[in-house]
């Protein structure tokens, strides 16, 4: 199983964070979800601050780039083995520095990557 940081996880069940943090539990993979409201979904808490994790295997983005910035470093210092750009998240600057530090990027859908079993 592939621990996976989901950045931008959202309470509201409308969201497609939502439903990816339900589909990776669903799956057996341990998540931590990082977003800006509290909240939980399925059996993980949302948290609000970055905390200092280890082992993390892939960090899915539901942020959009504009967002993003001020987590470049946090998001490289975890050292992913992968980092998946879903749809409207795209972020060229973000995915250089990541390709120049060995980390492989995705321009993916969390939720199909999992329905397809490509996670």
């Amino acid at each position: 199983m592939k621990k996976t940081l989901v950045l931008g996880a959202s309470p509201d069940p409308s969201r497609y964070s939502y439903a990816a943090v339900h589909q990776l539990r669903d799956k057996g993979h341990e998540v931590v979800a990082v977003g800006k409201r509290p909240g939980a979904v399925a059996d993980v808490t949302i948290v609000q601050e970055f905390p200092q994790l280890e082992d993390i295997h892939t960090v899915t983005l539901y942020l959009a780039p504009a967002h993003q910035a001020p987590m470049y470093d946090y998001i490289l210092q975890l050292k992913p083995q992968r980092i998946i750009f879903n749809p409207g998240t795209e972020n060229r600057e973000l995915a250089q520095l990541a390709k120049e530090q060995g980390i492989e990027t995705v321009q993916a859908c969390t939720l199909v990557m999992l329905s397809v079993g490509l996670y």
